[in-house]
């Protein structure tokens, strides 16, 4: 549930900005402050915040308060600007949200600043697959893109360098706290159950995603999944051939990604695999077309995608078997398009922090194509209960030990894929760390 704002502040230099969290987002928006001359004080409850050394020797004159979000800080502040990795349902915050004070993010301030064209993407998986592709298109099409949001480049620090267009991830956590951005095309990709550790309910969590049509001039949505609809005007794209999609697959000696009946580009001539790059491909073309990109500069730029790390990443094949980094699968509905995708049998490894989500959806994929699943992590016990009886399941203590069982067990023709289908902090940092693990065992192991 997204907290009632029915005015937001424009920047001015008589409000008070609180920037509730110093990470890379609070380090932009702190700096982006400071920078135009706006009161600004940053409160961070670790001892040492990543960020307070880079933006105290930017800004000596910056104020950091180290302790908890207080009634004295609150008081101070006109508007707290909230780094998406802390909760605005929190008790504090949503105390100064009662108290009459702003509670906004970083896109909101970048909302209220842009005067360029911005596409706002958004969905449970895929969306960082599509913004980078749309930016390759829009570059080979002879325009300059900035590109950035909740992948790469914080949105604040993008308007530094003079652009044509503007293309946003962007998370349900900053779509919660944006207000006045006005998209030139908008797109919900898919939603899935993921982050239930932050939200009442899964129907909260799709109205943060859906937010991200208001004020859009042009909606793009998913016919096959009927909860990324914004209405009837939705220009669509679908994987159904039957389906009447402004952007579809067609079947014609081959299969192809179409514009309504005709063919623009055979799904061979992709250098990304799996029906689930094919629909983020159908997203960015739809995208792209609205845009006004033209069709050989999205063809062009689709061919040359070669994707994202630890998203479907090759990682090596050796004795006839494939192995695939696919550590951003950190949630069900990316795990089970992420094993789909595979035209082999699957050794999976899985497991870490299932976040709340129903594992039990996964259950009717892994009976059909997943020969083994190597599960860790954290919630280890709560996944093997959920996936019993679909297939067989080994427990295992590490990475290492995942890489080396699943050495052993594969056959020629097998592909051993990492979707873990669960957020990673229980043993790493962040996902890239794990996928990094994972490619590293792997290639120590096979010598490669």
């Amino acid at each position: 549930m997204m907290l009632s704002m029915d005015k937001q502040p424009q920047q001015h230099e008589d409000l008070n900005y609180l920037v509730v969290g110093l990470g890379v987002t609070g380090f932009a928006v702190a700096s982006y402050l400071l920078k135009h001359g706006y009161r600004c004080k940053v409160q961070d409850n670790r001892d040492i915040p990543p960020y307070m050394q880079q933006l105290r020797n930017r800004f000596p004159q910056v104020k950091i308060e180290r302790q908890e979000l207080d009634a004295d800080l609150i008081e101070w502040a006109d508007a707290l600007v909230v780094s998406p990795g802390l909760s605005i349902h929190q008790t504090r915050i949503r105390q100064a949200a009662e108290m009459g004070k702003h509670v906004i993010g970083d896109i909101e301030l970048f909302a209220q600043a842009v005067d360029k064209p911005v596409v706002a993407i958004t969905g449970s998986n895929g969306k960082s697959t599509v913004t980078r592709l749309l930016g390759d298109m829009i570059e080979c099409d002879g325009k300059r893109a900035g590109v950035g949001g909740n992948i790469g480049t914080p949105a604040l620090d993008l308007l530094q360098t003079p652009v044509d267009f503007y293309v946003l991830e962007l998370s349900s956590y900053q779509l919660e706290t944006t207000y006045s951005l006005q998209p030139m095309v908008a797109a919900v990709l898919n939603v899935s159950e993921d982050h239930l550790d932050r939200y009442q309910s899964y129907t909260d969590y799709i109205q943060a995603k859906l937010h991200i049509y208001q004020g859009a001039r042009v909606c793009v949505s998913n016919s096959d999944d009927e909860t990324t609809r914004h209405d009837a005007n939705d220009i669509t794209f679908s994987l159904n051939p039957e389906v009447e999609a402004n952007f579809r697959l067609i079947h014609d000696d081959g299969t192809w990604l179409a514009h309504r009946a005709e063919a623009w580009l055979n799904v061979n001539e992709l250098k990304i695999s799996g029906r689930h790059n094919w629909a983020n491909c159908l997203a960015t073309m739809a995208l792209a077309h609205e845009m006004g990109i033209s069709k050989r500069a999205i063809i062009e730029a689709m061919k040359h995608f070669t994707g994202l790390p630890h998203r479907s990443q090759w990682v090596a094949e050796a004795d006839g078997v494939e192995w695939i980094n696919d550590s951003k699968a950190t949630n069900v509905g990316a795990a089970k398009a992420s094993i789909e995708g595979r035209e082999r049998p699957v050794i999976l490894i899985a497991g870490g922090q299932s976040k709340n989500a129903d594992m039990s959806v996964l259950y009717p994929v892994l009976e059909q194509r997943v020969k083994l699943v190597l599960l860790m992590g954290m919630d280890a016990d709560i996944i093997e209960q959920a996936w019993r009886g679909a297939t067989l399941i080994e427990r295992v203590d590490s990475m290492k030990c995942a890489v080396a069982r699943a050495y052993g067990q594969a056959e020629r023709g097998d592909c051993v894929l990492l979707a873990p289908a669960c957020a990673s902090f229980d043993m790493y940092e962040k996902f890239e760390a794990r996928g990094d693990d994972f490619m590293q065992q792997v290639r120590r192991l096979l010598d490669v």
